[in-house]
């Protein structure tokens, strides 16, 4: 007898062709267990009719700050052909890094099409190093297997480990965006955040340093008539000496061993300056509240990248070790605070829940850099424990989060890791991500058409995200519009406009979601989608011609309206018109772009039924 218990949690939803679940293994023995290794959450096969016809895969590549980040994929799993030394097995798995939804393949979802008879959804929920592997027999059969990447351990008594959670969405027919559109229906009923029941609403972002003296500045846009709801404390902010809002900045660790690192990289010590904040966020906070805005601020709790800060001085013994190299410009020292390790994990909950409450903070923002935990993971291992402290880490990181929710019951959390690389769907069911990338820099080689190509891969998977927009002309600003939206570039007017512009389309882009043209990041193309609201027969349609593009005109079908019903088509540049449904969907709505590039936004709403 080994001790070994083995849990299932499983959960079956009535109004959806879903289901989820989550093994648990448990050593309730007295001694350690045999080894236990390739744990997987789901191993199963399936199959497919003799035919030509193909299993298909669908996905996206996850984030790396590029352009190509979320970019659409489709692909046949044929049968190998041994003549040319191919196999069967097609892998995912993040960058080695440990964040979840890091690199070209690392993103956690995946749509399956079995020929003739739909397909299945796959997710797997785990903020950490996981691993998906599809492998094709030689007859009609797909291995699906999902789990931690790496599992070859023991248990000593008392422990306790877990499998990523994995949720199946089923689905019928040969429309993969019909699929989508149900997948993001089931994921706004049931895995996006909520505080007092409601679902995390759109959101206007502004930028601020948190001190009292950006009050006029933000005045000053609340008085222009600009609606906002969260002011953003981010890392540092800007202006010809960067700060933080810890005491990180100055002293011999910058000046003298990394003089190149920004000063925010030196984090592990997560305490007010009171030299910059002697009232601490407090004032600034209240003030917020007063006038109806939300309060954010940024914290990178897992990464202690400074040797003089106050965790790597009083608690070295709650660190994982630093990584060998240095990451791009910033210093090799990052060790990981271990949050696997009982104490390290109650002293963290503990002091940002106390910030939280002292400090008026609304949001709180969490993000990971660097190498991420992964080496430090691995590097911690004996031969014998492998995979074990990633798996006590990813459970104390969740338990962590959760705590947070617990005692601050208003609070909500923004999930990022180096902009958008952990949003694997345990995260995404405390957290979203306000800024889905940091491919965001306005001197960024297309910026503007990779963000335009953000959206239209990863609307089919996440309804609520958001960004920040850091340049003033329409076809940039409006290349950025999501549920979540802030905007620096241009001045009070263009901003005005901009923010009134994202409130009105932002409540439809929680709705269906609808593809008009290919992806494509070429600049002489077009690229256009829909978001669509059914239930009250409203929508937007949204339209880029790419700088280098010769078409004035295009005209696209739309989906998921009423034939027989007439729509009041609005332009925002000017413009409305009545037209038939059955018109809209089968010859299209037309459009007319005079200046290149150009950005163009429609909304429509139902009016009747035509007798």
């Amino acid at each position: 007898m080994t001790g070994l218990e083995v849990r299932l949690t499983a959960l079956r939803y009535r109004e959806f062709p879903a289901l989820e679940w989550t093994v648990y293994l448990k050593n309730s023995g007295r001694s350690a267990t045999p080894i236990l290794e390739d744990i997987q959450g789901i191993d199963s096969v399936l199959q497919r009719k003799p035919g030509p016809e193909e299993f298909v895969l669908n996905g996206n590549k996850g984030d790396y700050n590029v352009a190509e980040s979320y970019e659409p994929f489709r692909r046949e799993l044929k049968v190998a052909r041994r003549d040319y030394n191919e196999k069967n097995e097609v892998k995912f798995s993040p960058g080695a890094t440990g964040k979840s939804s890091h690199g070209a393949t690392g993103w956690p979802y995946f749509n399956l099409q079995t020929p003739g008879s739909g397909g299945v959804i796959l997710a797997v929920g785990w903020p950490g190093q996981w691993a998906t592997s599809f492998i094709r027999d030689d007859a009609t059969g797909l291995r699906v297997r999902a789990g931690q990447e790496l599992t070859h351990l023991r248990l000593e008594p008392g422990e306790e480990i877990r499998t990523p959670l994995i949720a199946m969405l089923f689905w019928s027919g040969t429309d993969t965006v019909r699929s989508q559109n149900l997948w993001r229906r089931w994921y706004m009923a049931h895995n996006l955040p909520r505080v007092n029941g409601i679902a995390q609403p759109p959101l206007a972002q502004v930028s601020t340093s948190g001190h009292r003296d950006d009050i006029a500045r933000i005045e000053k846009l609340l008085d222009a008539g600009i609606k906002l709801d969260n002011c953003w404390r981010d890392a540092q902010t800007g202006g010809a000496k960067p700060q933080t809002w810890w005491p990180s900045e100055s002293g011999p660790y910058n000046k003298s061993v990394h003089p190149k690192a920004e000063p925010w990289w030196n984090s592990g010590t997560w305490d007010i300056d009171t030299a910059k904040y002697p009232q601490g966020f407090k004032p600034f906070s209240d003030w917020a509240h007063s006038r109806g805005l939300a309060f954010m601020l940024w914290f990178e709790p897992e990464r202690v990248g400074n040797p003089r800060s106050w965790l790597a001085q009083n608690h070295p013994e709650w660190l994982l070790p630093p990584n060998d190299h240095a990451y791009g410009k910033h210093p090799s020292y990052d060790p990981i605070l271990h949050l696997g390790n009982p104490a390290a994990l109650k002293w963290l909950t503990d002091h940002v829940d106390s910030l939280i409450r002292s400090e008026g903070i609304d949001w709180y923002r969490e993000d990971i850099n660097g190498a991420g935990p992964l080496p430090a993971w691995r590097k911690t291992d004996p031969p014998d424990r492998q995979g074990m402290t990633e798996n006590l880490y990813v459970q104390g990181h969740l338990w962590f989060w959760d705590q947070l929710r617990t005692r601050n019951p208003q609070l909500r959390i923004d999930s990022c890791a180096s902009g958008g690389r952990r949003n694997d769907l345990e995260t995404m069911r405390r957290a979203v991500p306000l800024l889905r990338s940091d491919f965001v820099e306005a001197d960024s080689i297309g910026v503007v058409e990779g963000n335009q190509g953000h959206t239209y891969g990863l609307s089919s998977w996440l309804p609520y995200q958001g960004t920040y927009c850091n340049l003033g002309d329409p076809y940039s600003y409006r290349s950025f519009y999501l549920p979540s939206y802030g905007i620096r570039g241009g001045d009070v007017a263009v901003q005005k406009k901009a923010h009134a512009e994202r409130r009105r389309i932002a409540p439809y882009m929680l709705g269906d979601y609808y593809p008009l043209t290919s992806y494509s990041l070429q600049r002489d193309h077009w690229i256009a989608w829909q978001f669509d609201q059914p239930e009250l027969g409203e929508g937007v349609v949204q339209a880029f011609r790419r700088p280098e593009s010769p078409h004035e005109h295009a005209r696209y079908k739309l989906r998921g309206l009423q034939p027989d019903s007439l729509y009041e088509v609005e332009d925002f540049d000017g413009g409305t018109s009545t037209v038939q449904g059955k018109v809209l969907m089968e010859a299209g709505l037309a459009m007319r772009a005079r200046t290149v590039p150009a950005a163009l936004i429609f909304t429509y709403r139902r009016l009747q039924s035509r007798q």
